[in-house]
């Protein structure tokens, strides 16, 4: 299983340990992945996932699942979200 943000597809970032002695060798900074359930209240459903810690704040701070895909870019989700969104746009749209 990759270490990716299952969200916005976050990954590992590679960067240098540096000793005392100005040293460097490389390092690489994993993700801090979380398993939750998100659930979406206009589609009625939670989906379970591994999203990055500060991918859980994000969308805690947007209103939840449904605010934060409505307000981010398609380029910027994975597949999985956006399918999520695409049910979500068409469920709106079905209300309206």
């Amino acid at each position: 299983m990759a270490r990716r943000c299952e969200l916005l597809n976050t990954g590992p970032m590679s960067g240098h340990n540096v000793s005392h002695s100005n040293i460097k060798t490389k390092r690489r900074f994993e993700v801090n992945l979380c398993t939750v359930s998100l659930s979406s209240e206009a589609l009625g459903q939670t989906y379970k996932m591994r999203i990055a810690a500060k991918t859980l704040r994000t969308v805690d701070f947007k209103g939840g699942l449904d605010g934060f895909l409505l307000g981010t870019k398609n380029a910027k989700l994975t597949d999985k979200a956006k399918k999520i969104k695409k049910d979500l746009l068409k469920k709106q749209a079905e209300a309206a």
